[in-house]
């Protein structure tokens, strides 16, 4: 299978890799305040542009990246969630950005567990971590619906170093300990 070909649903949404019809709607999220507050700020579109080919290229050259996440009902590209691990890293991670016009319909932790399971049984990564500003109280909630916990502080590669952030996480027994059913 192609990883063009790769899509997992959930009960309300679709992950797949990112596409190029997935550019406009990514280009509005990037110009968005609120949504980039966390996300190092709103990106000019010659920014934005690289870091949707970042996304895309990743898929193609590592075989992983985050995947534009699909609203089933509407089919609009409603985010970007998943497997991430850039040059320099703190870890292996698994993380999630929402459009404003989508949050708080539990979209963040219904495509993470979606990914995490992903990332964990296609991927054979041993931990996954999501890097989180330390203001960002939303993501927090997302990250202990998921049974992550606050593993250590830490800051990101250059040129977003500078700035603690929160690292949470949780290990691939933690993960299957929870999924496992009773």
């Amino acid at each position: 299978m192609s990883i063009f070909d790769l899509r997992i649903e959930t009960e309300r949404l679709i992950l797949r890799p990112p596409q190029r019809q997935d550019y406009a709607p990514y280009l509005a999220f990037c110009a968005d305040e609120e949504v980039m507050r966390t996300l190092g700020g709103v990106q000019a579109p010659s920014v934005a542009w690289r870091g949707f080919c970042s996304l895309a290229g990743a898929w193609q050259l590592f075989g992983f990246s985050m995947f534009s996440v699909i609203e089933k009902s509407s089919g609009e590209w409603i985010g970007r969630m998943g497997p991430w691990q850039p040059q320099d890293w703190p870890g292996t991670e698994v993380g999630w950005s929402i459009r404003r016009a989508s949050w708080g319909r539990g979209y963040a932790p219904e495509a993470a567990i979606a990914a995490i399971d992903w990332a964990f049984d296609t991927l054979g990564w041993d931990e996954v971590i999501h890097t989180i500003a330390e203001d960002n109280e939303n993501s927090k909630v997302v990250a202990r619906k998921l049974g992550s916990t606050l593993l250590r502080m830490g800051q990101l590669p250059p040129p977003y170093e500078g700035k603690p952030l929160e690292i949470w996480g949780q290990s691939r027994e933690q993960w299957q300990q929870r999924r496992s059913p009773l």
